[in-house]
């Protein structure tokens, strides 16, 4: 088998400490903007907080603020306007509002009027429209967080069954680590939360559990040898640098079809696919530098009797 590094000794443990810190931090951000998420004050997308969006083109080029100030000053002043840099054709904007109706009329048909009487001489496209009542929103919302606790429950059930309770938490931590991240990177961005950026946190969640388990696996394996000599820190760090080729060759690889995405997926995916990147940089950190020291610490701290 191809191996980019052929051989390692990393004290990776060694570093644990350092790495701690820098996580607590990561999940310090992360709960802060699931807080900020739970109280309505991030930028939540029309999936969750409910309202209309319009998506079209113009004929020739224009002033994004002219837009933004027609739309704004009748009636919409937390419109969002987002012109699709990368889109297949040319002059083409997002236009997000909260609301579903103005006044007698539907929000979209109300955006529809205000551009054509503010841009008379340049035809507006329609490509696509999408109205999300408050009601659906928040259903949807409710729908989300219990898909993550579903998840998570059964991450700790696999892990636990599979290798042991203290592995299972462990694992489980570093998942809530990697999502809690993407998250809070995500709201420092400011970046819209969607049902496409809740499907890539899910989607993260498989992919760092998969790449935890590799390593425990490898542990497990080395236990045999070593744990009666009472290397159990020796064995863990290891192990870590056994798969490190492994690691780094599934992480490239899936980084490579992110980014294709990113790059050239079109708008509607460029939020999912810079969630799958951050997600995999730091899945890839942390099966590293969180699950398994996690797991020598509490060895350290209460030593288990292996069979």
């Amino acid at each position: 088998m191809f191996r980019i590094i052929r051989e390692t000794n990393i004290d990776f443990i060694g570093h644990r400490r350092k790495a701690f810190v820098f996580s607590t931090l990561l999940i310090l951000l992360g709960l802060a903007a699931f807080v900020m998420i739970m109280l309505n004050k991030a930028n939540m997308g029309i999936d969750f907080a409910g309202g209309t969006m319009l998506q079209g083109n113009f004929e020739t080029a224009i002033n994004i603020a002219d837009l933004r100030d027609a739309i704004t000053s009748n009636g919409f002043p937390e419109a969002s306007i987002q012109e699709l840099e990368r889109h297949e054709v040319e002059n083409s904007y997002i236009i997000r509002v909260k609301e579903t109706v103005a006044g007698e009329m539907k929000a979209v048909d109300r955006l529809r009027e205000i551009i054509e009487e503010r841009f008379s001489g340049n035809k507006f496209t329609r490509d696509s429209e999408h109205t999300i009542g408050p009601a659906v929103g928040e259903s949807l919302k409710k729908s989300a967080r219990w898909a993550i606790l579903i998840s998570v429950l059964g991450m700790i059930l696999y892990i636990g069954l599979r290798f042991d309770f203290r592995s299972g938490v462990a694992a489980t931590i570093a998942t809530f680590h990697d999502v809690l991240a993407v998250l809070g990177i995500f709201f420092l961005l400011d970046k819209e939360i969607t049902l496409l950026v809740v499907t890539a946190l899910l989607t993260l969640a498989g992919y760092s559990l998969t790449d935890t388990v590799v390593v425990y696996d490898r542990i497990r394996e080395n236990l045999k040898k070593f744990r009666k000599k009472g290397e159990f820190v020796t064995t863990v760090n290891n192990s870590v640098n056994e798969v490190l080729s492994r690691t780094i060759m599934t992480s490239l690889t899936s980084l490579l079809v992110a980014a294709t995405i990113f790059f050239f997926g079109g708008e509607v995916l460029h939020d999912f696919a810079l969630a799958m990147i951050l997600g995999i940089i730091i899945g890839t950190y942390s099966s590293v530098f969180v699950a398994s020291p996690i797991v020598v610490e509490w060895e350290a701290h209460a030593p288990k009797r292996f069979k």
